[in-house]
């Protein structure tokens, strides 16, 4: 499995917080709203498609998708583009009832240009779970938090550039070692909690095949 498709080098999620929530090992929705923290039950009422909820723990899957459906906005990146981020007839934009599209829910594609012209054009990657059930195509919540606190691409797409801009390549004074434009000096403030209700949440959301350049046909199993 490459790791071209496993991380998102955009988004728009860029939340700060901290918190603190006792949680059971055995979470059932009154637990997540006997926890005490409005955001858990606000966040499961946002998530805009059906959740794999199998194994999860609840409450953290609610504080997750808060983070990243309500305080953040996620898919507003993450998605192929304003065109197709929500279904048709389901613009609120166009003052329509919302309604997400969920076949490029998360699933990357969106083309940001290139940060100087000439050089690697920054395309939104794909934070649904592979076959592996793994959030972010395939990452271990380990290798995400490395991402989260380092901002290092772990995929390695654009490095930097050795001589003139080019299509591969990302230029000084930028560093084509870090993700640029995803929002990481932000979310590292988060705690190792926080960061796992997010990647607990992306595990549970369906896979998206073929809005990420290149990615593997068989992706979703």
């Amino acid at each position: 499995m490459t790791r071209s498709r496993l991380f998102a080098i955009t988004a728009s999620c860029a939340v700060v917080a901290t918190i603190a929530i006792a949680v059971s090992n055995t979470p059932s929705p009154a637990n997540a709203a006997e926890s005490g923290d409005s955001r858990i039950q606000i966040g499961l009422n946002a998530a805009p498609v059906p959740l794999n909820m199998k194994g999860k723990n609840v409450a953290l899957v609610g504080l997750g998708s808060y983070f990243v459906n309500v305080a953040g906005d996620c898919n507003g990146c993450h998605s192929a583009g304003p065109q197709t981020e929500y279904a048709p007839g389901g613009n609120p934009f166009f003052n329509q009832p919302e309604h997400t599209n969920p076949a490029t829910y998360l699933g990357g594609g969106r083309s940001f240009g290139a940060l100087i012209p000439g050089s690697a054009q920054i395309i939104s990657r794909n934070l649904t779970p592979d076959a592996s059930g793994k959030a972010i195509g395939g990452d271990s919540f380990q290798e995400f938090l490395h991402t989260i606190r380092t901002g290092i691409d772990p995929d390695h797409l654009h490095p930097p550039c050795t001589g003139a801009p080019n299509a591969n390549c990302i230029p000084a004074p930028f560093d084509g070692n870090l993700l640029q434009i995803m929002p990481w000096p932000n979310l590292r403030h988060l705690s190792d909690h926080d960061l796992r209700a997010i990647y607990e949440y992306l595990s549970t959301v369906p896979c998206v095949q073929g809005n990420y350049p290149g990615e593997d046909p068989h992706r979703c199993g």
